[in-house]
């Protein structure tokens, strides 16, 4: 020894001080072991609170009240209409056809509500961007450039749409946008 209370390296400990330093050695891990914990907890809570948002959507029940104003707007006008309402990522969530229409206006129907829920923005805007001379439209993915589907906003937020084929753009445009106002968004 060199001198009181110190040693030589190499020296063995005795049995207290072997117990000792196993002692403090568990309090250390056990230490650490809340300290990670309670950081892990308090940066998993934050994390999952900063990716986590309230978000609306549409509801069947709102889907069946779109389409029967949607469907009663193209009765009124003797218009045989397919009426399809999309979810915001432009899956089906209601379909309905009229007697009487003609069975291509099913294909349509959907692809004008896809096109709107997914660009976010009335498949008339497509239209129009083709009336005007720019092609590029055609190479956009899920993009039909006709008259007849809306998106249904909500605080800012698309959360569907709803498309509508059979009678001509701005009549199919009309009984879709029927459908939007009875939700009185």
């Amino acid at each position: 020894m060199n001198g009181e209370g110190s040693r030589w390296r190499g020296e063995p400990l005795g049995k207290g001080e072997l117990q000792a330093v196993s002692n403090q050695v568990i309090l250390l891990r056990t230490l650490t072991t809340i300290v990670l914990t309670t950081l892990l907890l308090a940066v998993g809570s934050s994390v999952s609170q900063a990716q986590l948002a309230d978000k609306k959507v549409l509801t069947l029940a709102a889907a069946r009240t779109m389409a029967a104003a949607a469907e009663a707007e193209a009765t009124r006008n003797g218009w045989n209409l397919v009426i399809v309402i999309v979810d915001d990522g432009g899956h089906l969530l209601y379909f309905e056809r009229m007697d009487g229409v003609q069975l291509g206006s099913i294909a349509i129907a959907t692809q004008k509500a896809r096109t709107a829920a997914l660009y976010r923005r009335p498949s008339k805007d497509f239209a129009d961007r083709m009336a005007a001379g720019s092609n590029t439209v055609l190479a956009l993915p899920d993009v039909i450039p006709l008259e007849g589907g809306i998106p249904i906003v909500v605080n800012g937020r698309v959360i569907g749409a709803i498309g509508a084929s059979g009678a001509t753009g701005a009549q199919d445009a009309q009984a879709a946008q029927a459908g939007v106002d009875a939700l009185k968004l």
